[in-house]
């Protein structure tokens, strides 16, 4: 079940995306919260917890931020979402990366879709908790290992809590499941308690001297499609952004959180800077600017594809030189299924060329989960598990044998 809800996220979420328009010429339009052009900040020991969300984060925290920021200058990290429990053909022995290439991926993604679900009761026997201690276990192992760990958020309407996908709604249940969690709706109270178990959650990630876990944080992904009961249909932009800031304040002053970067995670569609801010929170809410993208890296968009997917993620590297943030492409991936072959060169030529070309500056890249026959991510038998290794075998991009330490400011 685990595998199959992590698995169609990404294929429906393509399927529901739309290509944004090809138009070389970028909104320079300013607002009041960007900074002057070519106003490039250095971020230095000195001088990075004045730009980070949490001023009172935990030392191995900044540190993140702070080798995030300076390794983007030339690299970025690898990483793939569950790789530690969603498998090829259900082989666990170790992660589909790591068969492939010897060496475990730079980034683990996981969610916390299973651990705020209503059916989690906390006892021994339940299979939600089973899924929350196993996550929590694997971030604690991908930290002893290095690696870097992120969390997404499927979160489940507030009304029967059984889907996120708007299109299993009610016409109802979609109009006003957004509004709802709102400060003042009727079920605002009720996303208070869910982020009251993802603050327990973030307290109990401690390492084996108890010390914190520095994570990632990625709520309300892809708010600019409308798949999503968060989707850009339901709120207006104020209201979304409205419900981000109560998010990290909540986290980080209510519930006293302090040992996590805050991402903000758009889909593709953002094609100039005006339209990527139009929903941004502000400086003070956002530690990493990252977007989403499968739709213009999916069969059949080749270069003109990939050139758009840089043209894209141009926008928020510079946005992340100018404002003193980090940029990424939070998630991608093309999946192959038995009936459904795999790009050539997906990997080394097109995926290369996104986080390459132009001199954009990206912290790390995600490929979604495999599961089962489906894999965004080869094993050695698949055949393009060659293409991947050429990949990861470039100069500058990072599994987790290649990372320095990201935890400590040197």
């Amino acid at each position: 079940m685990n595998k199959l809800f992590l698995s169609v996220c990404a294929a429906i979420a393509i399927g529901f995306a739309s290509c944004s328009s090809d138009d070389s010429t970028q909104d320079t339009t300013e607002t009041p919260d960007t900074p002057a052009k070519n106003d490039t900040i250095a971020i230095t020991a000195a001088n990075v917890r004045d730009y980070i969300v949490d001023a009172n984060a935990t030392d191995e925290t900044v540190a993140l931020f702070y080798n995030l920021k300076k390794l983007s200058a030339n690299s970025f990290a690898v990483g793939q979402q569950d790789a530690f429990s969603s498998f090829y053909k259900s082989d666990n022995s170790m992660s589909d990366i790591k068969k492939t290439t010897g060496s475990d991926p730079a980034l683990l993604g996981s969610d916390f879709m299973f651990i705020t679900d209503k059916q989690n009761d906390g006892t021994a026997g339940n299979w939600f908790y089973q899924q929350e201690q196993t996550i929590i276990a694997n971030v604690k192992a991908a930290y002893a290992l290095g690696m870097i760990n992120i969390f997404s958020w499927h979160i489940r309407e507030p009304y029967a809590e059984d889907h996120f996908y708007v299109s299993e709604m009610t016409a109802e249940v979609k109009a006003k499941a957004f509004k709802s969690i709102l400060p003042g709706g009727e079920n605002h109270e009720w996303y208070k308690k869910k982020l009251d178990k993802v603050a327990s959650i973030f307290s109990s990630l401690k390492d084996a001297n108890g010390k914190l876990i520095p994570v990632i944080f990625r709520p309300f992904h892809e708010y600019d499609g409308s798949w999503f009961w968060w989707g850009a249909s339901f709120c207006t932009e104020e209201e979304y952004k409205t419900i981000f800031k109560f998010t990290i304040e909540y986290l980080r002053d209510t519930k006293g959180i302090h040992n996590v970067l805050y991402a903000l995670g758009p889909d593709n569609s953002y094609d100039t800077e005006a339209k990527y801010l139009s929903r941004y929170p502000g400086d003070d809410y956002v530690d990493i600017l990252g977007m989403d993208n499968y739709w213009d890296l999916r069969s059949g968009a080749g270069q003109t594809g990939a050139n758009l997917a840089n043209k894209k993620l141009q926008i928020i590297s510079d946005l992340a030189k100018l404002r003193g943030k980090v940029a990424a492409l939070t998630e991608t991936g093309y999946e192959v299924t038995p009936s459904t072959s795999p790009v050539s060169g997906w990997f080394s030529n097109y995926i290369n060329y996104v986080m390459t070309a132009n001199h954009v500056e990206l912290a790390f890249v995600m490929f979604w989960s495999n599961s089962g026959d489906n894999y965004y991510v080869p094993t050695p038998s698949n055949s393009n598990a060659s293409d991947f290794k050429t990949f990861t075998d470039k100069p500058g991009v990072l599994l987790q044998n290649e990372l320095s330490n990201l935890y400590a400011i040197q």
